[in-house]
């Protein structure tokens, strides 16, 4: 199986036809994808004018959309790195049981759907980068009352994610899942109440 960069390579080649370099950019979203990968194909279709069904896009904005998604996948390795580290040292001082922070960490590991967008169609506007750069300095911040990426606080808890964890609060503004422990237990109630004000309401 081809690893990220060998794909990179291909969709570069202007030896290969335009459907093999669109369908190596589509598969290096296998291999690291924040949004999740329907989501991060939506985000950089977008960002840079790609017909999503295009078997044929114009191969400028191909090599647009990956330098994207490279820069993007260099900050989350760079963070990955230095967790990897911390947890290092964690075990040497004795410390063997993760906390809540490494059990969220353990299921975005590789990048896959760190910043995972349930609604494909709802997502950051900011380069993949930044968001990864926002999150990050969240992570490694205290706990806050608002969405780590568009700092905003239309939070609300949904017990219905297509994906791992299954139920979560997402952000109303951007679309992210975001996650747990970078809110308050406040933040995190407050979703779960507003969840319960909709339920109550439709019913």
């Amino acid at each position: 199986m081809a690893g990220f960069r060998s794909l990179a390579r291909q969709v570069r080649d202007p030896r290969c036809d335009l459907a093999l370099r669109r369908y190596s950019l589509r598969k290096c979203l296998e291999r690291f994808a924040p949004y999740g990968h329907r989501a991060t194909w939506d985000h950089l279709c977008a960002r840079h004018s790609i017909e999503p069904e295009d078997r044929s896009p114009d191969p400028v904005r191909l090599m647009a959309a990956l330098d994207e998604l490279e820069e993007a996948r260099a900050v989350w390795l760079a963070y990955e790195g230095e967790f990897a580290e911390r947890r290092k040292r964690e075990k040497h001082d004795g410390l063997r049981r993760p906390g809540s922070f490494d059990d969220w960490h353990r299921r975005t590991w590789g990048g896959n759907g760190v910043a995972r967008c349930d609604d494909p169609a709802v997502h950051p506007s900011e380069s993949l980068a930044e968001v990864l750069r926002r999150l990050i300095s969240g992570l490694e911040a205290e706990p806050g009352t608002t969405c780590p990426v568009c700092a905003e606080n239309g939070i609300v808890w949904r017990p219905d994610l297509s994906d791992e964890p299954w139920s979560g609060p997402v952000c109303r503004d951007c679309g992210i899942v975001v996650p747990q422990p970078v809110l308050t237990a406040e933040a995190l109630d407050r979703a779960k109440r507003i969840r319960l004000k909709e339920l109550a309401s439709v019913a």
